[in-house]
């Protein structure tokens, strides 16, 4: 049986040989990924801080 050959990433080019467009194309996306990360780590945050809020009242009663 014939193994599926696996697709390995293309290296990318050195920053030199790129375009303009593709580093500004890379810059925003990276960008956007930064956005995404940070908003996911403060919906877990305070996600956490609501669970600790709600242990704490209940531990009081």
């Amino acid at each position: 049986m014939k193994m599926p050959t696996k697709h390995l990433p293309k290296t990318p080019a050195s920053d030199e040989t790129r375009t303009q467009q593709e580093l500004l194309d890379e810059l925003a996306y990276l960008r956007a990924e930064n956005a995404y990360l940070k908003k996911l780590r403060a919906l877990i945050e305070a996600k956490q801080a609501a669970a600790l809020q709600t242990k704490r009242k209940s531990s009081r009663d």
